[in-house]
């Protein structure tokens, strides 16, 4: 809210007032009064307004809000939460105890017991077999091992060796020596025919040029250029016909749709429109009235008379069964009524002989 009074002047400890640091003119004092009352006048509709609306926000939250929201919670926990619960602790909980018992009972255990006595004894005496014959196997491996490395050293890394060093060595650097001497004529024979192909090359390039290239160049600018220039104004005059011909078409289009339209609305509409209204309402209403409606009440009065036809049968028929069941076996016989009211002296008897049980306890 707007500050609209005067702050009183700030004092020192000896209660003298202290000079303002800011300086203000009387001209300020003066121009700030209007402006606070100005601002307060703009100010004051908006903020009645948002008071206005706050409160009717708490009055709509603590009425209808509120309640409809703990309503719809306490329905939701009645429907969901409240039979789950229920369910969870009452039937999922009990069956599955059950059957984590019964399955302990049934599997756990006996697994337990056969792995103790069964499989760990004949696994340690299959284990202790294992571990025997590993080891024999073992010391057979290495002596075959080292019998077969003795027999490859000297059956094939010692001939291979020298095989190498004698045979091979001078035959590979025989093979290097004339490849060396073919490699260099390889070059000068592709030498010579990369020269080849580079006057050929040129002969046909210019060839080509000059018979291909610069009359195609010279077609190209001189008259494909020019005729495509003027086939582009004339292209382009075209489609600016057609526009202009589109619009002024579809104006046509539209005037003569009108009139069309027009013409179908008091040729054809409202004729109709007055022959439903002037002839075919007043026949429709006048049937009504003279001839569905007396039907319909004459389908009701029969229906009326037919039901009560149908009652009068059924109660015929069943006053004929009960005479003919009387008649058979004879009046049924009616129960005794019994007073269940117990009398007062029965009821004092049983309050005194209960009381002094308790005194006699």
């Amino acid at each position: 809210m707007v500050d609209l009074e005067k702050a009183p002047p700030a004092r020192s400890r000896e209660g003298e007032p202290v000079p303002r640091a800011d300086g203000e003119g009387c001209l300020v004092v003066a121009v700030r009064l209007p402006v606070r009352i100005v601002a307060l006048v703009l100010v004051l509709p908006v903020r009645m307004a948002w008071d206005a609306l706050v409160v009717a926000g708490r009055f709509l939250r603590d009425t209808v809000l509120r309640p409809v929201g703990r309503a719809l919670a306490w329905l939701g926990r009645a429907l969901f939460v409240w039979p789950l619960v229920g369910l969870w602790r009452y039937v999922v909980v009990p069956v599955a105890k059950g059957v984590g018992w019964l399955g302990n009972v049934l599997l756990v255990v006996p697994a337990v017991w056969v792995y103790r006595w069964v499989l760990t004894p004949v696994g340690r005496a299959l284990a202790w077999c294992c571990a025997g014959v590993g080891a024999v196997l073992t010391a057979l491996g290495r002596g075959l091992y080292a019998g077969l490395a003795w027999l490859a050293r000297y059956l094939v890394v010692v001939p291979a060796g020298w095989l190498y060093a004698w045979v091979l060595t001078p035959i590979g650097h025989l093979l290097a020596w004339c490849g060396r001497g073919l490699a260099r004529c390889g070059r000068g024979v592709l030498w010579c025919l990369g020269k080849a192909v580079t006057g050929i090359g040129a002969v046909l390039y210019w060839t080509l040029r000059i018979l291909l290239v610069l009359p195609a160049l010279a077609v190209w600018r001189w008259v494909l250029a020019p005729v495509g220039r003027a086939l582009a104004v004339v292209g382009r005059e075209l489609l600016d016909a057609l526009g202009h011909a589109w619009r002024i078409a579809g104006h046509l289009s539209r005037a003569v749709g009108r009139a069309l339209a027009v013409l179908f609305r008091w040729t054809v509409a409202e004729p109709a429109r007055w022959v439903y209204r002037s002839v075919l309402t007043p026949v429709g209403h006048a049937v009504r009235d003279t001839v569905l409606r007396p039907l319909a009440d004459a389908a009701r009065a029969a229906g009326r008379v037919g039901r009560q036809a149908l009652r009068s049968a059924r109660l015929s028929v069943r006053q004929a069964r009960a005479d003919l069941r009387r008649t058979l076996f004879g009046e049924p016989e009616r129960p005794p009524s019994v007073d269940r009211r117990e009398p007062s002296g029965a009821k004092a008897r049983t309050l005194g002989s209960s009381t002094t049980a308790l005194t006699k306890d």
